[in-house]
């Protein structure tokens, strides 16, 4: 044992209340899944949270005419409506349980539509409140009727955008890093986003920083008691060393979660792919070709493209943000000049080059008769010659990745394709090489299944077992906890136990503001988010959720 259970016990204690404890999965409210509730709502619930005790409501289903919509209802004020609006008298309805209602308005006392009620007793709901939730017919009459009726009663008021996330998150029913996957799942627009959305709204992430919580905080707890009562107390000599061999270890995985390439950024707001290469060599038709549709403008003149045209495609399930751009050549012509710029800029700034060239070009006539020189070598030759991307070395094809395609290969003899075709396959270890016409769209099927290829390598499956980082909010405050970690160590090996506990501390709150959520002894809950912080991530939701 580290200390004597007596000495241990009391010094958690002290611990405990000065440094901030995380929430978990509970709501830290003491309470049964159903217990008697007045129509006034749940006051304990209100007690502890220390939340507004306004009731809201809003539509929360899509609007227009539609088979049904659905109403939420949250706050003290549910039982008003229960008998105002749904004409219950006596014990509330049974929880989560459809009940067939006709709903009145409070006020004239006309039947507005019948429909199905649910009622769910806080804190057992979503957002720890109690909520009902009116199911009714799909139409603007029927919905203006149902929001003048609820606005009718006493103390309801319409939602804003996420209160009732956010009072779920403030009654400790989620922490951010799953409200931040409702909002990613919510706004998913492609099978991957909504795979790695739905694994952080299940808590992969709040789990994984739980775990670093807990052996902080232990290790916080060693630290000081060592500092405290080493000379009090039988405390093994080993206990700092513990404590350092710990924290080297959570270091380590902080750094190994960091260091992900952007994968969980990159597929949570899109790749960056730009489509670049001389003028008329058919990256407008390519775009066009991608988009099913005439997006940007397609002339035999060269420098009809002179600005950056962007759109978003869905490409085998991952979010793709394609931008055409301006042919790259030396010109003294001022717009095309601009836009030539604007090119190498955004190729720079890409995810993905995909690389366009006329399979006629006299370059890829010297690459084919070399006969020894590899594909790899012939695209950093022709990046460099294009000005769009600085190489480490030669024959390296650096970060963005590069996929080259040999265009308007339907104007060569089939005997030549074939033969340029082998060259590039034999030839390729690290470039993604292919042929195809964007006029007759051969080749299309093979130049897709690269892409999807560099998609997985840059974006990974969000499948995996370990979760990965989605936020920009995450990663800056992992990294203030890396740095308070780093401290730590230095701080280890100068023997200086005290400084390095207040790093621990430090590193502590760090991981704590990723999350939003914490709890004291008393078993309040609080926040470690700015208020400024919280309306933005908030905001973000639609009106209802």
């Amino acid at each position: 044992m580290l200390l004597s259970t007596f000495r241990f016990t009391y010094y958690r204690s002290l611990v405990y209340s000065s440094v901030l404890k995380f929430s978990t999965r509970k709501s830290p409210i003491d309470h049964s899944l159903d217990h008697p509730v007045n129509h006034r709502g749940s006051d304990a619930v209100r007690r502890k949270t220390g939340i507004d005790g306004g009731t809201i409501f809003a539509l929360s289903s899509g609007g227009g005419k539609c088979g049904v919509q659905v109403f939420r209802v949250s706050g003290p004020g549910v039982g008003d409506v229960l008998r105002m609006v749904g004409r219950f008298s006596g014990d509330p309805p049974q929880p989560r349980k459809a009940i067939f209602r006709r709903f009145f308005h409070p006020k004239t006392g006309q039947e507005i539509d019948r429909g199905l009620l649910l009622w769910f007793p806080g804190p057992s709901s979503f957002t720890g409140e109690d909520c009902c939730e009116l199911h009714v017919h799909g139409g603007s009459a029927v919905s203006s009727a149902i929001i003048d009726a609820l606005g009718s009663v006493s103390g309801l008021r319409y939602a804003g955008p996420g209160e009732f996330t956010r009072r779920s998150f403030q009654n400790g029913k989620l922490d951010l890093t799953e409200v931040e996957g409702i909002a990613d799942l919510i706004n998913a627009e492609t099978e991957a986003q909504r795979r790695l959305a739905l694994r952080q709204m299940n808590g992969a992430l709040a789990k994984l920083y739980a775990a670093w919580k807990d052996k902080l905080l232990k290790n916080v707890a060693h630290l000081e008691a060592f500092i405290d009562f080493s000379e009090e107390e039988n405390i093994e000599d080993g206990v700092t060393q513990a404590v350092f061999d710990n924290i080297v270890e959570v270091q380590q995985d902080i750094q190994r979660h960091l260091q992900d390439s952007r994968r969980g950024e990159r597929l949570r707001t899109g790749v960056h792919l730009a489509i670049v290469g001389r003028p008329n060599v058919g990256k407008s038709s390519l775009l066009n070709t991608l988009c099913g549709r005439p997006v940007a403008m397609v002339s035999p003149v060269a420098g009809t493209t002179r600005d950056v045209i962007e759109t978003t495609l869905n490409i085998s399930g991952y979010p793709v943000i394609v931008s055409d751009t301006a042919g790259l050549r030396h010109t003294n012509e001022e717009l095309e000049s601009e836009g030539v710029r604007r090119a190498i800029e955004r190729s720079k700034s890409s995810d993905i080059l995909v690389v366009v060239v006329d399979v006629r070009d006299a370059s890829v006539q010297r690459f084919l008769s070399s006969g020894h020189s590899s594909a790899d070598r012939f695209v950093s030759r022709l990046l460099r010659r294009l000005g769009v991307v600085t190489l480490q070395s030669e024959g390296d094809v650096e970060r963005p990745e590069v996929i080259l395609l040999l265009n308007k290969d339907d104007l060569i003899p089939e005997r030549k394709r074939l033969e340029l075709l082998h060259a590039i396959q034999g030839r390729s270890r690290k470039a993604f090489c292919c042929l195809g016409s964007c006029y007759t769209e051969g080749g299309l099927d093979e130049f897709l299944n690269l892409l999807t290829t560099v998609l997985q390598n840059l974006c990974d499956d969000s499948s995996t077992e370990s979760p990965m980082l989605t936020n920009d909010r995450h990663r800056l405050h992992l990294v203030n906890c890396l740095k308070f970690l780093t401290k730590y160590v230095e701080e280890h090996r100068s023997n200086d136990c005290v400084l390095g506990a207040e790093a621990l501390r430090r590193a502590l709150r760090q991981m704590a503001k990723v999350t939003g959520h914490v709890t004291t002894v008393t078993g309040h809950v609080t926040t470690t988010t700015g208020d400024d912080i919280l309306d933005v991530i908030f905001n973000d939701f639609c009106i209802g959720k």
